[in-house]
């Protein structure tokens, strides 16, 4: 957490201030936090269940966040926000979502390469068919499994159900911008991983993690 602080700091990108609450302000709080501890904004660490965090693994801290129940009612807060670290070479591996369009932004640091597909009906990879994307509102058409590289201050729109992996040469700071963001239920991995990483505490949080505010955090 310290490390990808003070890298988000140098690429002149700060965090909200909720972002360096302890975990003694948490048990303090009341329901004026109730945004960030529904919708999971936060600190977000994953290896996707491989534990090799090096070679398949993602930082992420989600800014701002709808929920389901906003995006069905097509009101309220309808988009989602993230900054995210992608670690030399480190890989996030193919997945696609049903429901959430998406910009990647590549805020600077190192490359972003990004491997896209089509989904099958039966949400297979697409080796036929033409993908569609727009970079920086240019539409482009790739082969199925083109790579895509974005340089620092490029992004690209990716539709729902577009299979992407991604990973990075050098370390590289990733903004993404999207509707509402639900990783619960709005992921499609092309292989079983684990989400949200099992962590072996050797001690106190600095910090705590999106999936630890019920540890702390007690609804009044």
């Amino acid at each position: 957490m310290q490390k990808a602080d003070d890298f988000i700091r140098s690429r002149g990108f700060y965090l909200p201030p909720f972002a360096y609450w302890t975990t003694e302000a948490w048990v303090k709080k009341g329901p004026e936090v109730s945004e960030i501890v529904d919708n999971k904004l936060g600190w977000d660490i994953t290896d996707f269940g491989r534990g090799d965090f090096i070679a398949y693994g993602l930082f992420l801290f989600t800014i701002r966040n709808g929920n389901f129940q906003d995006w069905q009612a097509l009101k309220g807060k309808l988009y989602a926000e993230k900054i995210m670290i992608v670690e030399d070479g480190q890989v996030t591996p193919m997945h696609f979502h049903w429901n959430k369009m998406e910009d990647i932004i590549n805020r600077g640091g190192g490359e972003l390469l990004l491997q896209l597909y089509n989904a099958t009906p039966d949400e297979q990879l697409d080796n036929k068919n033409e993908v569609h994307v727009s970079l920086d509102g240019l539409r482009r058409t790739l082969k199925p499994g083109d790579t895509i590289r974005l340089t620092p201050g490029e992004s690209i729109s990716l539709k729902q159900r577009c299979y992407h992996k991604f990973w990075s040469q050098g370390r590289t700071l990733i903004g993404e911008v999207s509707m509402v963001n639900d990783d619960q239920h709005d992921n499609r991995f092309l292989e079983p991983i684990g989400r949200f990483a099992e962590i072996e505490e050797d001690a106190p949080p600095l910090y705590l993690l999106c999936n630890d505010y019920q540890n702390y955090y007690q609804r009044k």
